[in-house]
């Protein structure tokens, strides 16, 4: 069932989907088109999308939700991609830098496996996060943790002057010279105060907590669900679902 969240003369094909006004008519292959807008689509798929939406949004796997609908998990599937991709253009459309008090770290995402674990990790995906504390999370899976890497993505993606929490990763030695440098030993003690990267560790157990339910990722499509964590986390208090319908249905909605 969609939720009320979506306007029922909408639903009903009174209003259109896309410019939210009056004046649809019904083509002959039974399609609704817009007098305003132009737009052209099918009711009945737009209710469908809309579903598959919803069950997105309550975090259900394109596996359960093929289920719930009755149809193949592969269009399931095919469809939370395309929302992925949304999210992720979205994300790249809203970016500023991030500033303030900001912890950095990587983390390593994928199944477990025997040998090396941490940095270094073998056949991981690796990813360097940024978060600006009482505020926004930014992700990127990085080909390694090399100095130049990490400080690449920070000037890229930070504003110079920040406070900056790490751990003691070598990596990160020059930051000093980009913002203030706060390190955290994990080896003799938690941080205190101010002094730790809790919120990034944390947003690293909320990502892998949520990645469980999909029994194994596709290596190439790591940064694409790290982008959906990013963003739910990101708009933690906004709703959530009304801002996907925006982003997603009515900007790609004749894609999906």
């Amino acid at each position: 069932m969609i939720p009320k969240k979506v306007s029922d003369n909408i639903l009903l094909g009174r209003k259109c989907f896309y410019c939210s006004k009056y004046g649809l008519y019904r083509l002959k292959d039974r399609r609704l088109k817009c007098r305003n807008c132009k737009a052209y689509y099918s009711l009945a798929k737009l209710k469908k999308d809309l579903q598959i939406l919803y069950f997105f949004y309550l975090e259900l796997s394109a596996r359960k939700a093929a289920r719930e609908l009755g149809t193949s998990y592969k269009s399931v599937h095919d469809r939370y991609m395309l929302f992925r991709l949304g999210i992720a253009g979205h994300l790249d459309k809203e970016f500023t830098k991030l500033k303030g008090k900001l912890e950095l770290d990587e983390a390593y995402f994928g199944g477990k496996r025997k040998g090396k674990r941490g940095r270094g990790a073998y056949n991981k995906a690796i990813v360097f996060g940024i978060l600006e504390r009482n505020g926004k999370v930014y992700t990127r899976v990085v080909p390694n943790v090399s100095a130049e890497t990490l400080m690449g993505e920070i000037k890229a993606k930070s504003r110079k002057g920040s406070v900056f929490y790490t751990d003691c990763f070598k990596s990160y030695n020059s930051l000093k010279q980009y913002g203030k440098h706060s390190r955290i030993n994990h080896s003799k003690a938690f941080g205190k105060g101010h002094n730790h990267i809790n919120g990034i560790e944390g947003f690293w157990s909320y990502s892998k907590e949520r990645f469980h339910k999909y029994h194994g990722i596709n290596r190439q499509n790591y940064p694409l669900y790290l982008k959906e964590m990013e963003f739910r986390f990101n708009h933690r208090d906004d709703d959530v679902f009304k801002l996907l319908v925006d982003i997603i249905m009515r900007r790609i909605g004749a894609k999906v």
